[in-house]
């Protein structure tokens, strides 16, 4: 996710989301005044690219459920 801090993630989740719904409903790629200090986001929720730039490390618990035990049938 972009460096930004903490009380500002919510805010570019939004202008994210807020990017993409304006592509789905054919709008322009201009971002609103309203999103202009997340401009960004706004933009890179249009363009359908991830927030995040690096993938996220899969977690050891999650590694351990995966595994072929935890996969059997039930």
């Amino acid at each position: 996710m972009m460096a930004v801090a903490k009380k500002d993630q919510e805010r570019v989740g939004y202008a994210w989301m807020y990017g993409q719904q304006a592509r789905k409903d054919g709008k322009e790629r201009a971002v609103p005044d309203y999103w202009v200090e997340h401009a960004e986001a706004w933009l890179q929720g249009f363009d359908r690219v991830s927030l995040s730039a690096e993938p996220k490390p899969v977690s050891d618990r999650l590694e351990a459920e995966l595994d072929k035990g935890a996969v059997s049938k039930r």
